[in-house]
């Protein structure tokens, strides 16, 4: 699934599945631009482990921020022919404790933050009449999570999204995908308390947490050209999860 000569935007590319999906895709030979809201010593470190990239800082929250992301994308590079919108946050809570600030603060990364990503690489990928657009959900976005109403209403959102895009797009040869990860090894994951992991774990029927090199995998078929009659899908990649 080569991706040689191909322009890559990563977001949350600093960490977690998007550093892995960085790696993943400039191992395959694509010019990745590796988005981040705020660790500079992260994102450098994603960037020394990819064969050719570069580091953007932007708050995918802040629409002017974003545009002027793409801009920067442009200049270094030209054109753009992958987004993955791998950027989230969480801030969990009950409904009847959960905040209005929390709620907003999840919904303007999760949501907002791919919509203003995938509208900025929709007009480029347009004039190119090519294009791949990724974003990670979640399989709470599906399902539901007690505790998680703020980050599942976002990633269900997402899915939303994607799948409408996918409609208007797919005649400029752009297909708009997303990813449904279960219980990934993250440093989202890491900080859940050893119980709520041991309860996680018995509803997955493979019996253990996913690596972000998987989610990765995954990811990587969607932005290459092996599928090219694929869009508006949502693929879960959850050991089984939602079955």
């Amino acid at each position: 699934m080569r991706l040689d000569g191909q322009v890559a935007v990563v977001t949350g590319g600093s960490r977690g599945i998007g550093r892995e999906v960085a790696k993943k895709l400039s191992a395959e030979g694509a010019k990745v631009v590796i988005a981040y809201a705020g660790n500079d010593e992260a994102a450098k470190k994603t960037a020394e482990e990819c064969r050719d990239a570069v580091c953007v800082k932007a708050d995918v929250s802040d629409e002017a921020a974003v545009e002027k992301l793409f801009e920067e994308a442009m200049k270094i590079n030209g054109r753009i022919d992958i987004l993955v919108n791998c950027a989230g946050i969480t801030k969990d809570n009950l409904v009847l404790r959960m905040s209005s600030e929390d709620f907003d603060r999840v919904m303007k990364v999760n949501l907002y933050g791919s919509f203003y990503c995938s509208r900025c690489a929709s007009k480029i990928m347009l004039k190119q009449r090519y294009g791949r657009i990724i974003s990670v959900s979640s399989i709470v976005g599906l399902r539901g999570n007690a505790g998680q109403a703020n980050y599942a209403a976002s990633k269900a959102g997402v899915i939303g999204m994607t799948k409408s895009m996918a409609k208007e797009l797919a005649k400029r040869n752009i297909t708009v995908n997303a990813i449904a990860p279960g219980m990934i090894e993250t440093d989202m994951t890491a900080v859940l308390p050893e119980n709520i992991k041991d309860e996680m774990l018995k509803t997955i029927p493979m019996g253990r947490p996913g690596k972000a090199e998987e989610v990765a995998e995954a990811i990587l078929f969607f932005a290459s050209k092996e599928s090219s009659y694929v869009t508006g899908q949502v693929l879960a990649v959850d050991g089984g999860m939602a079955v």
